[in-house]
């Protein structure tokens, strides 16, 4: 990866994935971000000692691939700043709901890859899907595997109207988990345990889930039904979620994250 690479956008995610550069040997003289805001700059500074721009400037022409880590409501405007430098370049978004189509014509670039990373990718966990526009070469997909791989797994889509499925099932996932973490251990403190420990056993216990699942080769639900006696302690506690429609409820709201994600390219993709 000797190409120089431009990040629009200098949040978490950019930070992730310049961390990730940065730990496989990537040079920081062959990296440049745009960042408006200056606490994050400075966040950047600190961290990863790089030295933002404030604004896009003819710095971007030097780089092979671009990487658009900004929020849909400000793409549009930071993709005007950036064009007339970038037009050369693979262009990488990370940006939810803003469909390939939008960014090659905001761009004027046909060489698009869309993503929906997660935030596990800040520690090198995360998983991330991908979908080429066809003028994207098996070389600029190699390139994009090679950055994106630094954050964790990455997987490839046919179709890119599958992104708003993986935003709404892994790309806003983590926050699900939390929050069944959040009720784990409230629980664990209404029954008397210490919130240190409370804490601690919830997120062993999600962990080591998620890893036992990616061990197995039986489903989830065959994994939980080895936890489920009949009459016993997880029978009475499923039983309860199965009365309350957990399940179903938990299955709309991650429709409804689908809804809200192609919603975002109908509202900031014109």
């Amino acid at each position: 990866m000797s190409e120089h690479i431009a990040f629009i956008g200098g949040g978490n995610m950019a930070s992730a994935l310049i961390g990730g550069l940065l730990r496989q040997g990537f040079p920081r003289s062959g990296l440049t971000v745009v960042e408006p805001f200056e606490s994050a700059r400075n966040a950047l500074r600190s961290s990863l000692g790089l030295d933002a721009l404030e604004h896009a400037n003819a710095t971007l022409g030097q780089a092979g691939m671009v990487i658009w880590a900004v929020k849909p409501q400000v793409f549009k405007e930071a993709a005007a700043a950036a064009q007339p430098y970038t037009t050369g370049a693979l262009h990488l978004s990370v940006a939810a709901g803003i469909r390939s189509e939008t960014i090659a014509q905001w761009l004027g670039n046909e060489r698009v890859i869309r993503s929906m990373p997660n935030t596990p990718a800040l520690i090198g966990k995360g998983i991330t899907a991908l979908c080429a526009r066809p003028a994207v070469t098996p070389a600029d997909r190699a390139w994009a595997e090679r950055v994106i791989g630094t954050t964790g797994e990455f997987l490839w889509l046919d179709h890119e109207d599958q992104l708003d499925a993986v935003t709404a099932l892994s790309g806003s996932g983590p926050a699900y988990m939390f929050y069944f973490m959040e009720a784990m251990i409230a629980a664990g403190v209404q029954m008397g345990l210490d919130p240190a420990h409370a804490h601690r056993l919830a997120v062993a216990t999600c962990l080591g889930a998620g890893e036992l699942a990616r061990a197995s080769t039986d489903a989830p639900e065959v994994l939980r039904q080895r936890v489920t006696s009949k009459g016993g302690t997880t029978y009475a506690a499923i039983t309860s979620m199965e009365r309350s429609q957990v399940k179903d409820h938990f299955i709309a709201a991650i429709h409804a994250a689908r809804e809200r994600a192609h919603t975002l390219g109908l509202e900031f993709g014109a």
